[in-house]
């Protein structure tokens, strides 16, 4: 059972009390959660020796890593388990070896994001040109906003204000303009940028530049 739904803890717990309630005593339970803790919430399954998290990647049909995480209650049979799964369904199994918030991935790809909008916020350069800096410098195939854009402005904006200072929250609350706009990023064909059917970036959106 991959449990996938919205960065909020109380509302992980009441969905795995309501699971681990019905679920048959088989039941191996992964959580996908990118930014909680498993352990946060590991007691509301009512089976925490059988619970563990299996985070995909953005895009995972493209960039197909599953990493593995265990907390301090799991039983190590199921982490194995879990690792043998990632590999059956196509994913590059990572095993992260001990809890921690934002598994390997987003332990590095985090500060890169907060970087980013702590400039713009900080009227140092608009996203399109902080992109193109980090494309050009690192040959990388994007920048922390065409990143921001697969994520999608609702979670950035949530996991901003969870876990950022006040350059963070600032950006939460511009990424709200969006996100009223209906112009949440990837999904909707536009946020900073603009994109095509297939999901290719475009155009650079002006009405985020720096006045």
């Amino acid at each position: 059972m991959i449990e996938a739904v919205p960065e909020d803890l109380d509302l992980k717990k009441k969905v795995w009390s309501d699971i681990g309630a019905s679920a048959p005593p088989k039941t191996i339970f992964v959580t996908n959660s990118s930014s909680l803790l498993p352990s946060s919430f590991a007691e509301a399954t009512g089976r925490p020796e059988k619970f563990l998290a299996l985070h995909f990647a953005n895009l995972v049909w493209r960039y197909n890593t599953g990493e593995v995480m265990a907390t301090a209650a799991t039983d190590p049979v199921y982490f194995d388990v879990v690792l043998s799964f990632a590999s059956e369904i196509g994913l590059v199994p990572v095993p992260v070896r001990k809890e921690i918030p934002g598994y390997v991935l987003n332990s590095l790809l985090i500060p890169l994001l907060q970087a980013g909008a702590n400039l713009y916020v900080g009227g140092v350069a608009n996203p399109a040109d902080i992109d193109n800096v980090w494309r050009i410098a690192t040959g990388a195939p994007a920048g922390p906003f065409q990143i921001y854009d697969t994520v999608g402005f609702n979670v950035a904006a949530h996991i901003a204000r969870a876990h950022g200072g006040e350059d963070q929250v600032k950006f939460a609350d511009i990424l709200q303009k969006g996100i009223d706009a209906g112009k949440t990023g990837l999904g909707d064909g536009e946020g900073f940028y603009t994109y095509d059917s297939e999901g290719r970036r475009l155009d650079a959106v002006e009405s985020w530049n720096i006045n």
